[in-house]
């Protein structure tokens, strides 16, 4: 296993747990923790945009909206599906898309594309994962296969025999687990800066870039210290990541009032460990049962028409790591490379990213 020597999240000062009760508690039982955990560092010091505190624009949407409902051409409401209650974002009719977020946001990471894919002519549906934004937050239940079951379970809830699925960073790879274990309910699948779980594995265990470059997931192996850090001076390091994980191309993004969104929502009690725990799992399952288990799982080819998207600057997530992840689809397949962009393509370029979506979505014939 390569470790790397760093991460995003640095030390902090003395523990204080009490008073920590529910889902905020200790992570599940850490078992399968590797062996030699990272020497972490403190991170770099953040750019000037990214240490902005509460305030400005968003000081105004806050009261309507509030840090997760916000107001816009769509609704909002909730769905039951296995065993939890979701919150939804939706506009428009016609073949349901089904957008999924990634870390460290939440459903208005795709406002762009949602609107866009309405005028298209599409139901256009972004969810609060697990955990996140207006969704339960329940004491488990982070793993890759309930994660996606309540993603299944929400296209079911929803009325709808099948769904395109959209999955952006986390989103992404929970759309690639979605697909292997219930392919009847997605109809095709689109992920952004991810890769396949198994390339995921394998990048992270043999590629010291990799590893390097997903540090932050190391660093969230250890129990209470990310949680504190990341809602610490009012989310500041959710700024931090988003600036540093945005490619260069694009001077607007992320500004201010978008970076203050994010960290409000991370501040909602619970967010942050809920937003952990699926990192947790993905790091100490590795060499237990369930963990291996899972890894087998996903060897079963994905058989639906995929379109795969990445920036070529992206710094989390390298590219060499998610451009095998063809081998494991047996249905059109199609790579598509943003230049200049970097973690966060449906933001840095909407008009782009929607339009090449759209163009994919209306493919009757998508090529490989």
């Amino acid at each position: 296993m390569t470790v790397p020597d760093s991460s995003a999240f640095g030390p902090v000062g003395p523990d204080d747990r009490a008073g920590h009760t529910g889902p905020d508690g200790p992570p599940a039982e850490p078992s399968a923790t590797p062996s030699t955990p990272p020497t972490l560092s403190t991170p770099s010091t953040p750019s000037p945009k990214a240490s902005a505190s509460f305030t400005g624009p968003l000081g105004a949407v806050a009261p309507s909206g509030g840090p997760v409902r916000l107001d816009g051409p769509w609704t909002h409401r909730d769905v039951a599906a296995n065993g939890a209650r979701f919150h939804i974002a939706e506009m428009g009719e016609g073949p349901l898309v089904l957008l999924l977020h990634g870390f460290p946001q939440f459903w208005w990471t795709w406002r762009h594309q949602l609107p866009a894919l309405a005028e298209a002519g599409f139901r256009a549906v972004a969810m609060d994962l697990r955990g996140v934004g207006g969704s339960d937050r329940t004491p488990r239940g982070y793993d890759p296969a309930n994660l996606a079951l309540d993603v299944t379970g929400v296209i079911r809830s929803l009325g709808e025999p099948d769904a395109a699925l959209v999955g952006h960073d986390m989103g992404g790879y929970l759309a690639w687990t979605a697909a292997v274990m219930r392919p009847k309910l997605v109809r095709r699948l689109v992920v952004s800066s991810m890769p396949h779980p198994r390339r995921w594995r394998s990048s992270m265990l043999s590629d010291f870039a990799q590893s390097r470059a997903g540090s932050y997931i190391w660093g969230f192996q250890r129990p209470w210290v990310p949680e504190r850090q990341l809602v610490a001076d009012e989310a500041a390091l959710v700024g931090r990541l988003i600036h540093d994980w945005a490619g260069p191309r694009t001077a607007d993004f992320p500004d201010d009032a978008t970076v203050d969104v994010y960290r409000r929502a991370m501040s909602i009690p619970s967010t942050a460990h809920c937003s952990i725990e699926p990192y947790r799992w993905m790091v100490r399952s590795l060499a237990r049962p369930d963990g291996i288990q899972f890894n087998r799982r996903m060897k079963r080819p994905v058989r639906v028409p995929t379109l795969h998207l990445h920036g070529s600057l992206d710094p989390a997530v390298r590219t060499r790591s998610s451009a095998g992840s063809g081998e494991y689809v047996e249905a059109p397949y199609r790579w598509r490379l943003f230049d200049g962009l970097g973690h966060f393509p449906h933001e840095e370029d909407p008009a782009g990213f929607s339009a090449e979506l759209i163009s994919w979505l209306k493919d009757s014939e998508p090529d490989r």
